[in-house]
């Protein structure tokens, strides 16, 4: 255990040296409109813009003696806490904390936090200007005047692809936590049908909710988007046979974690037309590689995983992280989903 106490800059060890903080992949959440200070006002910080995610030697290297690191998703294993004894924090910089071994944590007596509820707004919003982009195609369009194809058409108007109405629709959520909630109450206000599904049941916010079963949620469903984490048994939710339940006219958004769908599955229905069309903001493997099966599927969009991203969002992040070594230093931890002290 750690004596710690106020320093004028720093949380301070016994005997005066200050606490190694490591940030591991500081360049994400901060790629320079962010401030570190009120992080390095807890201790002796070294932050990295980026670690690999497969090279342990090097992420060992750069935790070294560090008491605390924070880590976006370069992830620490077993073998890499075995190698770093002085380690007593793990502070994960975003929602899913799948990266951290979680068990090997609570055997090092390393506490394990992370930041729940920061992007609530963002992603309920990103859902849509995905889905909108999938029914209105605004990019499209967008692209074709710019071509020129407006300038010389015979007509005021014209469409490369078929425009959906939203409402009347059916929205199929596939989870039901806070960022569902935001996006069943934006999806309610277009005057869409709201359904969910969840692991256990909950209590709808709203008379205008309704909670299903999946396989009646996937057969009901104009619109199913994702919002589980990503677990075992979660782990390729969508796949062949969720897929064959799904109305060929349906559209499938997912922001939430790319290892949640068969991408290989999801390829194969939109290309038969089995689905009419997919948007995604994150993949099984990040960044992307370029033998995924999506790239090649007709009418998938995808993002580089930015539904978290706005200014305001990682500010917001930020301050948690840093709320989130405050009250570990002070001796009573918040947030925290593993390991112990």
């Amino acid at each position: 255990m750690f004596l710690v106490f106020w320093g004028k800059t720093a949380r301070m060890k016994a005997g005066g040296e200050t606490m190694k903080i490591v940030v591991l992949d500081g360049y994400a959440l901060n790629p320079g409109d962010l401030s570190w200070q009120a992080l390095e006002e807890n201790g002796d910080v070294t932050i990295y813009e980026r670690t690999s995610y497969t090279d342990e030697a090097e992420i060992v290297a750069r935790i070294g003696n560090a008491e605390m690191i924070l880590t976006n998703k370069v992830p620490i294993t077993a073998e890499i806490l075995a190698k770093t004894p002085k380690l007593r924090y793990i502070g994960v910089m975003a929602t899913g904390y799948n990266i951290i071994d979680l068990t090997a944590a609570a055997q090092h007596h390393i506490v394990v936090t992370n930041i729940p509820a920061y992007s609530t707004e963002a992603v309920a919003q990103f859902t849509f200007a995905l889905l909108l982009e999938l029914t209105s195609h605004v990019g499209l369009h967008n692209q074709l005047v710019h071509e020129g194809e407006w300038t010389h058409s015979p007509d005021f108007t014209f469409w490369r692809a078929p425009l959906v109405e939203l409402s009347g629709k059916t929205l199929g959520l596939v989870g039901y936590g806070k960022i569902a909630q935001k996006v069943a109450e934006i999806g309610h206000a277009l005057g869409m049908e709201i359904l969910y599904t969840n692991h256990r049941p909950k209590a709808p916010q709203a008379e205008w909710a309704q909670q299903v079963n999946a396989p009646e949620l996937y057969k009901r469903a104009d619109v199913i988007s994702l919002h589980v984490p990503q677990t075992p048994e979660t782990t390729k939710i969508i796949n062949q046979e969720t897929l064959v339940q799904m109305k060929a006219t349906a559209l499938l958004v997912n922001t939430a974690r790319g290892g949640l769908v068969d991408e290989a599955a999801l390829a194969k229905a939109l290309t038969e037309k089995r689905l009419a069309g997919a948007a995604v903001d994150v993949v099984s493997s990040e960044p992307i590689t370029a033998d995924n099966p999506l790239l090649q599927a007709p009418n998938c969009i995808i993002t580089p995983h930015i539904a978290w991203a706005p200014v305001e969002t990682r500010q917001r992040l930020m301050d948690i992280a840093v709320a989130n070594v405050q009250q570990f230093l002070a001796g009573s931890p918040q947030n925290q989903v593993g390991g112990k002290a």
